[in-house]
């Protein structure tokens, strides 16, 4: 099993009047990899995140981060964070941000600007550096916000929407921001409810629901129930055909064949009875469930009628 650098058990938060933001969170985040939390809007995730890195004060925690207890301050020199909908002040340029950001974080001031110039071309800025914040667009702006979040060279990365309001080819480029973190062996922590972008990125991902954590684990261990082969055929499929095509546990609807199983060569009896009956086969895919499907089962049950969780207040009281 792979060290994790986030080991925690019985987070809670309650808030004044018996608002309950979580209710007993237990998390494992393995070292060095891209780590996703999803979960509806009012699950407790960026209230989570808040604990972790002590904006936010617990009413009951236990467990590490980075093998210190949460809530060590000096842990978190090792910690960077890039907070939704982030702000820097427009009349700062793009290089001052960054180097603004790591006298705020003690980086010594002979390492300043070297480590501003690799993040810099490191997140594609180079050529924008000497340019007011202002003039920036979203994703440029979402960029140096990553850069800033690394100036302490950090082992783990807090980062909050970070493609949020960021257009197609500005998310493509920051996915491959992202693998870079990963390959320099950070661990990267994605708190998202963009599905599509972390199924792309992500090695495990959580899924919190009603301030609990309800799923966890890889994406493949996830969906691997739900692992299977498509087969679109063109041919009529009935008789003795298609009795033994159930017997290896095919579903047959219309002309597309389901089977689910995870290893190929138990589909080879199918397909030889497909082509001894003279089926045609048009194609054979192999699918899983998506995150989003297997996000909307795990939290699909909150439909009309169904409990759900006091709204928080507006104002966070630490």
């Amino acid at each position: 099993m792979s060290e994790s650098v986030i080991d925690i058990s019985e987070m809670r938060k309650r808030y004044r009047g018996g608002v309950e933001a979580l209710r007993g969170v237990s998390l494992a985040v393995p070292k060095g990899g891209i780590f996703g939390l999803l979960g509806p809007n009012g699950a407790g995730k960026s209230t989570m995140v808040k604990i972790l890195l002590s904006i936010v004060r617990p009413s009951q925690c236990r467990g590490q981060m980075l093998g210190h207890k949460i809530g060590h301050k000096p842990t978190l020199a090792r910690v960077g964070y890039l907070p939704e909908h982030a702000r820097f002040p427009d009349y700062l340029k793009g290089g001052e941000v960054i180097r603004y950001v790591a006298g705020l974080g003690g980086v010594p001031k002979s390492l300043t600007h070297s480590r501003s110039q690799e993040l810099l071309e490191m997140v594609g800025m180079q050529d924008w550096a000497n340019r007011r914040m202002g003039s920036y667009s979203k994703g440029m702006k979402q960029r140096i916000g990553l850069a800033q979040a690394l100036v302490n060279d950090p082992e783990i990365v807090f980062l909050d929407e970070p493609t949020d309001g960021v257009d197609p080819k500005g998310r493509m480029e920051m996915r491959s921001v992202l693998k870079t973190m990963k390959d320099q062996g950070r661990t990267v922590f994605i708190n998202s409810h963009l599905l599509g972008e972390l199924e792309m990125i992500c090695d495990t991902v959580a899924i919190m629901d009603q301030g609990q954590i309800v799923r966890q684990g890889s994406i493949a261990d996830l969906t691997e129930k739900s692992r299977r082969y498509e087969i679109s055929v063109r041919g009529k499929i009935g008789g003795e055909l298609s009795g033994s095509l159930l017997q290896h546990g095919v579903e047959i609807e219309g002309e597309t064949l389901t089977m689910y199983q995870q290893d190929a060569e138990k589909v080879q009896p199918v397909i030889d009875a497909l082509r001894a009956a003279g089926v045609t086969i048009v194609t054979m895919t192999e699918a899983r469930q998506s995150l989003e499907d297997l996000f909307m089962e795990t939290v699909g049950s909150h439909g009309p009628g169904a409990a759900m969780p006091p709204k928080l207040p507006r104002k966070e009281k630490v």
